[in-house]
């Protein structure tokens, strides 16, 4: 147990829970906490006139009105939808054995290479659903609910129809199903996964952004033009598949363009 990075963690969880709860109400208490924490930083920059030079679309501010209707329809989603999805995966992870104990915790380079298998996995799933989902029949009945927001901003990243709900569900959990990990491993691969997508639909090009120090990261600059042109870009994570299928050439020919102007010359998207 010593050898994991997750052990005094796990240790205390166990103290106070047990595995049964852990694996149900516990990750979407998780799932929560990570969502709507990440959120919390990017609402405080909307606040802040000094961090308006790194918003994406700057001339498009959300309402106090769109953030309050995102917000309950997106918890609204979270209750009558993701934590069914938890409750129901809870007896497949069982079946799959996923465990629990301490003395099966994973060791840092096990658990790094089975987060960079999961985020690789989902975003290859992630890609192909949400091209299919820029049909036209699934966009007009499904996805056009998500694009209702054109200049996104950090919860909205799970404003979607309940179709699309579930359909992230799944690519979320499909690398974890595959080689069912420990429990713990899935703790970390949500909390990342929560955080990641808040900060891909965040509106804001932080000079921190993780896309400037992660590899093939597409970050809210990448995702954020997705929302602006309605097509291109589809992956979740990652730029690879939308460069390999040559998905992304209007987001190609904006960089181009708007690296031969000056600072300040233009909005970003």
């Amino acid at each position: 147990m010593a050898s994991s990075p997750l052990a005094p963690m796990w240790t205390l969880l166990l103290a106070h829970s047990s595995p049964s709860f852990l694996s149900t109400y516990g990750l979407f208490i998780l799932h929560e906490v990570f969502y709507w924490g990440t959120y919390l930083p990017f609402l405080v920059l909307d606040l802040m006139p000094s961090f308006t030079r790194y918003k994406l679309q700057p001339s498009k501010p959300a309402t106090r009105s769109a953030i309050a209707h995102c917000a309950s329809r997106v918890l609204l989603n979270h209750v009558l939808l993701v934590l069914p999805i938890i409750l129901l995966s809870h007896p497949l992870f069982s079946w799959l054995g996923c465990e629990t104990s301490p003395s099966a915790l994973p060791s840092l380079p096990t658990l790094l290479l089975q987060l960079a298998f999961f985020f690789l996995v989902e975003d290859w799933a992630f890609y192909w659903g949400h091209r299919a989902l820029h049909s036209p029949f699934l966009y007009t009945h499904v996805h056009a609910v998500h694009h209702v927001h054109a200049a996104p901003f950090g919860i909205a990243a799970e404003y979607a129809h309940p179709f699309e709900v579930l359909f992230l569900g799944f690519a979320t959990l499909l690398g974890p199903l595959l080689i069912s990990p420990h429990l713990a491993t899935i703790y970390v691969y949500l909390a990342a996964r929560s955080v990641q997508t808040v900060e891909c639909h965040s509106g804001y090009d932080l000079p921190y952004s993780p896309r400037k120090w992660i590899p093939g990261y597409g970050g809210a600059e990448f995702h954020d033009h997705h929302h602006r042109v309605h097509s291109g870009n589809y992956s979740s994570t990652f730029i690879w598949a939308d460069w390999l299928y040559g998905t992304d050439g209007a987001y190609r020919v904006w960089r181009a363009a708007v690296a031969k102007l000056p600072p300040g010359s233009l909005e970003r998207t």
